[in-house]
């Protein structure tokens, strides 16, 4: 099993190739922002765990199991990205995926897909859900933020 941290650069390597022929250690590095030993260092590690093939100076190649594993990170993330908007978050929606993929375990995320699934094959119960959240906020139900003096 990844770390939290190489998961994040798998995912990338991942979605980078769907729109790109070629990956480089530099397009790695812009799209998380980090360095380019950091890249290395993790491409070496993704590499001893046959998810990708590098050559210092080459492009990346992920393998068919690093293949596998990266469209189900992206997945993983588009499906909790719905479920915050399916919620109504008010959030920023792509850092709370984020940061939620990597806590939740796999019967959870499976419970947000379904639930999400139906949300959007029933709108009418979506739209009860919607009404039912305005009304409770104009109430003034539900819980209060804590940190605020």
């Amino acid at each position: 099993m990844l770390s939290p941290s190489l998961e994040d650069y798998l995912e990338e390597i991942y979605r980078f190739s769907l729109s790109h022929d070629v990956v480089r250690v530099s397009d790695i590095a812009a799209c998380l922002n980090v360095s380019l030993p950091s890249v290395t260092n993790a491409l070496r590690r993704l590499s001893n765990e046959n998810y990708l093939t590098y050559k210092k100076y080459k492009e990346v190649v992920l393998t068919p199991r690093g293949r596998r594993l990266g469209r189900f990170l992206v997945e993983r993330n588009r499906v909790l990205q719905r479920f915050l908007q399916v919620l109504g978050s008010d959030c920023d929606i792509a850092a709370e995926a984020e940061a939620m993929e990597h806590y939740l375990t796999m019967p959870t995320i499976r419970a947000i897909e379904c639930l999400v699934s139906f949300m959007y094959d029933h709108p009418e119960c979506y739209e009860k859900f919607r009404r039912y959240c305005e009304g409770r906020e104009q109430r003034g139900g539900g819980l209060e933020y804590g940190y605020e003096e």
